[in-house]
């Protein structure tokens, strides 16, 4: 019975052993999402799908919108192909089980950054630069006669359930002293529907996805988005924490985007800018961004040219803005603090050095 038990010990402690053996094993690969995108030639990118202007699906069945592109542009300067990305659709309650179960490798969903997401004690996150700012606001029917916050004291509001929106609407109307009853639902378009159907007198949301939602509707006009802001909404992609070589190529994929609009480069212009890099080894900084000198590009584990394959996918920051959220595309709304800090706004890139 000893022996027995001795060698049932001794092929337990070997296969403890072995086990921690293919853990190390692991961990001096890397151990990153980042490699495992790599290998597989295609990134799995989770959007909402139904927010026009950040991600939507269109009638010829392609995703659109500022967060797919925040998607293509990581799938290109990950495996060199922006079209190697396959969108799961995800609910807002769905999108973080989707990130840690590993259904995704990036989140990209018009999703807040704040400190109970981004903490170890909370969804224990990594998130990118903030790609827009934002903020929450209400809309009503220009017809109720409702234009401020205090108006709608003792209504019913419309608001997503399981997201900081909710949380933003009922800190808002306390610290006011004011009474409302939410009318809750799962998603955006559940809001919406809500909404249009009189279910609620107001519907609350970040502004941006205000104005979305209210380009679709039969008349526009006749619905109010209120002057009242009443939360920062800073919306970021975001990956699982404690990865930071999938963490810091997706930090300096979106640093890439704003950089090259704060140096003029575009989608257009880029390989003739490419060419002038190679032909003056005086411009050092340009050369190093672009990746004509060799070094950054492999410090995060990817190309030395990841800037030049993510620009000619997507072209730059402004471009992705103006192509889905400006003057000219269907859900327009200025730019704002969404700006250059050059121009006014907050978007800045840190030295690429």
């Amino acid at each position: 019975m000893f022996r027995l038990r001795s060698r049932a010990l001794i092929a337990a402690l070997a296969g403890l052993s072995a086990l921690l053996g293919s853990c190390a094993s692991l961990e001096n690969s890397g151990g990153s999402r980042l490699e495992l995108v790599k290998a597989r030639g295609e990134l799995l990118c989770g959007v909402s799908g139904k927010i026009p202007g950040f991600s939507f699906l269109s009638p010829d069945g392609r995703y659109t919108g500022m967060d797919v592109d925040i998607c293509r542009a990581m799938a290109a300067a990950l495996v060199g192909d922006s079209e190697k990305v396959q969108y799961r659709p995800l609910t807002a309650p769905e999108r973080f089980t989707a990130l840690r179960s590993g259904e995704i490798d990036l989140l990209s969903r018009n999703t807040t950054h704040n400190l109970s997401r981004d903490a170890v004690g909370g969804n224990g996150l990594r998130f990118a630069p903030v790609v827009f700012h934002d903020g929450q606001g209400l809309m009503v029917n220009a017809a109720s006669g409702v234009t401020s916050l205090a108006d709608l004291s003792g209504k019913s509001i419309c608001v997503g359930s399981g997201t900081t929106t909710e949380q933003n609407l009922n800190d808002a109307f306390a610290s006011q002293g004011l009474p409302y009853t939410p009318i809750k639902y799962q998603d955006l378009n559940q809001v919406v529907g809500g909404y249009l159907q009189g279910r609620c007198e107001a519907m609350t949301s970040d502004r941006s996805q205000l104005a979305a939602a209210r380009s679709g509707f039969n008349d526009p006009q006749q619905h109010l988005i209120l002057d009242d802001r009443i939360s920062k909404e800073p919306l970021a992609p975001a990956v699982v924490g404690g990865d930071q070589p999938m963490g810091d190529a997706m930090t300096w994929v979106i640093y890439a985007l704003i950089e090259a609009e704060e140096r003029g480069i575009t989608q257009s212009n880029v390989d003739a800018v490419v060419k002038q890099a190679e032909a003056d080894p005086s411009q050092t900084a340009l050369r190093r961004f672009l990746g004509v000198d060799a070094g950054l590009g492999r410090k995060l584990g990817l190309p030395d040219d990841f800037v030049v394959q993510v620009i000619r996918s997507t072209g730059n920051y402004g471009e992705i803005y103006n192509r889905h959220l400006g003057p000219e595309s269907p859900v327009a709304i200025p730019r704002g603090a969404n700006r250059l800090a050059g121009e006014g706004g907050l978007m800045i890139a840190p030295p690429f050095t």
